[in-house]
């Protein structure tokens, strides 16, 4: 029986290997205008010392080029940072779909428990629309305030009932302040009407078909997917993630992801700037629909970018762009030295005019 039992666990083997190749994206050149742009992209990169972890381009659905550099590896998984946030867009758009969550919901009556003894009236007003376009009326991001406070035991601090009692200084729905909590504060919600971490639900329904294997996915101290931060994908997890927008949620013929809702959340749906700061600071560095990628519009935890693009992106230089007018996808990991406007004009640079 052992020759048979051996047999039978290598065809299980090979079979498994053939399926995980099969979902992943196709090869093809790139031609060789694009092979010299993509050569003087890297030069640059590197004679600046650029921060670079990987790149990956997709162009019609097929990887054009590929890099890794220093430790990193096509097989090792990258911190996302912020790109989980559009991970947990997506999963509201299908409980949204399920009709368990509105756009109109409030954040309130998810969480009666949990509010402040005498709860403000623009606290009352905050939805759920207005956690996905960061606009819920926070003037600061209270993100890493609460995260952070060690005067508090990690299993006491309670980042739903804290943030419910953050000052809400400006009406919601006014107001852009990119807020981490804010998306952590959806996972919440999720994971309350669902019953269901974000991180578990989009298994079989996103990560698998798109063969990305039980990706990590950090949880705060009390059992809740951190929705905003957290996830860990390998540089090509996120190029075919971006493949699956750019084709309206659809892979190989299979609906994943709900047209409407990435048309949604991929359009402007509120004015912005770059985290952190103010208006007054968006004009004191002359920041301007011409020369930043920050100004273009927020959508449901996804940014505008020039160019008819939009992405999801994270700190340090975590992107992915999708550039529907290209019929392309950019995957980038990083941890850049000269800010991710500079990453990013870098690619329009160099990598656009040959796409």
């Amino acid at each position: 029986m052992k020759p048979l039992a051996n047999l039978a666990a290598a065809a299980a083997l090979l079979l498994l290997a053939a399926c995980t190749a099969s979902n992943d994206l196709p090869r093809a050149k790139g031609g060789a205008s694009f092979d010299n742009a993509f050569a003087a992209f890297l030069a640059e990169a590197d004679s600046l010392d650029e921060g670079l972890h990987s790149i990956m381009v997709v162009r019609h659905g097929k990887v054009i080029a590929e890099k890794w550099f220093g430790d990193n590896a096509p097989g090792i998984p990258h911190a996302m940072h912020s790109v989980s946030k559009t991970f947990t867009s997506m999963a509201i758009g299908l409980a949204v779909e399920e009709g368990l969550i509105s756009l109109d919901d409030r954040l309130v009556d998810f969480f009666p428990d949990k509010l402040p003894a005498e709860p403000s009236e623009d606290l009352m007003k905050i939805t759920v629309k207005d956690l996905l376009t960061m606009s819920c009326g926070h003037g600061k991001d209270p993100t890493r305030k609460i995260r952070n406070d060690e005067t508090i035991a990690p299993e006491e601090n309670d980042w739903i009932a804290r943030f419910l009692a953050e000052p809400v200084s400006h009406v919601p729905g006014t107001y852009f302040c990119y807020n981490s909590l804010g998306t952590y504060m959806l996972s919440a919600i999720f994971q309350k009407v669902k019953g269901e971490k974000v991180a578990d639900f989009l298994g079989p329904r996103l990560f698998e078909p798109l063969g990305i294997e039980a990706p990590e996915w950090d949880e705060s101290p009390a059992g809740i997917t951190c929705g905003g931060w957290g996830l860990h994908l390998k540089t090509e997890d996120m190029a075919k993630f971006g493949q699956l927008i750019l084709q309206g949620g659809k892979w190989k013929g299979r609906r994943l992801l709900p047209e409407d809702w990435i048309k949604a959340a991929s359009s402007k749906q509120v004015e912005c700037r770059p985290a952190g700061t103010t208006p007054e600071q968006v004009l004191e560095r002359g920041l301007t629909v011409e020369n930043s990628d920050w100004v273009q519009g927020y959508g449901y935890q996804m940014w505008r970018c020039r160019h008819g693009a939009f992405r999801a992106d994270g700190a340090y230089g975590q992107l992915i762009i999708i550039l529907p007018e290209k019929d392309a996808v950019i995957a980038v990991t990083a941890h850049v030295k000269h800010g991710m406007q500079h990453e990013v004009d870098q690619i329009w640079k160099h990598l656009l005019p040959a796409l």
